[in-house]
């Protein structure tokens, strides 16, 4: 069924709108019109029978001054202009008009007695402001509830893209996001292009999903051959070149496995389950720091652990394991010789690991990144928001304190 585009359903809601209350607002004004104008004839009509059998003669021409009434002379005596005239103290109205050349007559019209009180005045007038508010309350109401129905497939539409799990979508999804719900008009193009974005996003999740476990297989393959391959040779006899050597491999193995292993859990999707569980954080550090103790074999540079409480953290174990590695690695690798010693502090709510600076780096915290310090730190903070943890890191003259909190 065609439908208005949105642009045109608003501006007939509003003329419509418009319209209703200007036809509201002048039976209410034709209504205490003739109102007042009843009120005026009954108020005359009342003051008549009142004088029965004798007519009130309250309206009456005058052709001189002197024939005036006493308290109309001296204002008479001024030579008023043409026209009508109110005097409240005396209740009378008189008209002046013209009788001849220079010539005034004066028709006065006394409406003692006719005229309301001034509190009946006020009544009235409270009456017709309240008519006039309940017809705007009305009318905004009316203007409301045109306006939603004229906007009801735009927040029809929001709300079915709010509802959407772009991750996990589904055939219902594109069923409330279908353009032939909406309608020929801008609507149903939003919805058709949300249709086709929601497409591709889906074919997007599909493929990085497929490469994902297919790249989990094709990395951890090779790395577990050179393990075994290492193992094989550290039984064997060799001198003490090749068995420097084989340490450097096994180190670089290590590294390359700790690397593919943070890739894989940034890019891992179907274990979301393991974000919730519960782990210590001191046996993670002890581990990280053993792993990463060969970086400091040769600098004599002390490790002082500081374990101010025993905190346990909810999110993924893994996760927060990669995390630790980083950033022990990071002080590891940029601690000169004797130029310790290195902290790592362990609190309730959160992890510092601190490290002086060398002199070759000495710059601003801004450009920690920018000289190579911050081996993986991208990695650590995409792990920290995927965990609902936060991570920074500080920077001056002396030392870069990392600061791992939960």
């Amino acid at each position: 069924m065609y439908r208005h585009s949105l642009r045109k359903r608003v501006a007939i809601a509003f003329a419509i709108c418009v319209a209703v209350l200007s036809i509201v607002w002048g039976f209410a004004f034709l209504a205490a019109v003739r109102l007042s104008e009843d009120r005026v004839l009954t108020q005359q009509l009342e003051l008549a029978a009142q004088s029965y059998p004798v007519m009130p003669a309250n309206l009456r021409g005058y052709e001189t001054v002197a024939s005036l009434p006493q308290s109309l002379q001296a204002w008479a005596q001024t030579n008023p202009a043409v026209g009508v005239y109110e005097f409240e103290a005396e209740e009378l109205h008189v008209a002046v008009i013209s009788a001849g050349k220079e010539q005034r007559a004066y028709v006065v019209f006394d409406v003692a007695g006719i005229e309301a009180a001034s509190s009946e005045d006020w009544w009235l007038l409270l009456v017709i402001a309240g008519v006039v508010g309940t017809l705007g309350v009305l009318g905004f109401g009316l203007g409301v509830l045109v306006m939603r129905r004229a906007v009801a497939p735009v927040v029809q539409l929001a709300k079915a893209v709010a509802d959407i799990d772009v991750e996990h979508i589904s055939t219902e999804d594109y069923k409330r996001v279908e353009s032939n719900r909406f309608g020929d008009d801008e609507v149903g193009v939003l919805a058709a292009t949300i249709e086709k974005t929601l497409e591709r996003i889906s074919a997007f999740v599909a493929r990085e999903r497929y490469f994902t476990s297919s790249a989990s297989h094709e990395l951890r393959t090779p790395i577990t051959v050179i393990t075994g391959a290492l193992e094989l040779l550290e039984q064997s006899e060799m001198s003490n070149s090749d068995a420097k050597a084989l340490d450097r491999v096994r180190r670089a193995t290590l590294d390359m496995k700790t690397t593919i292993e943070m890739f894989l859990c940034l890019a891992r999707e179907t274990d979301d389950g393991l974000y919730q569980e519960q782990f210590l954080v001191a046996p993670l550090v002890s581990t990280a720091i053993e792993l990463q103790r060969h970086l400091l074999s040769r600098k004599q540079v002390a490790v002082d652990i500081e374990h101010l409480a025993n905190p346990s953290v909810c999110g993924h174990p893994q996760a927060f394991a990669i995390a630790v590695n980083n950033l022990v690695r990071n002080a590891f690798e940029h601690t000169l010789a004797g130029q310790g010693p290195i902290t790592i502090r362990i609190d309730a709510r959160e992890l510092l690991v601190a490290n002086q600076l060398s002199s070759t780096e000495q710059h601003s915290p801004t450009d920690a990144s920018s000289h190579g310090y911050g081996l993986g730190l991208g990695i650590v903070e995409r792990l920290c928001e995927r965990n609902g943890w936060s991570f920074s890191l500080r920077a001056d003259k002396q030392r870069v304190v990392a600061r791992l909190s939960w």
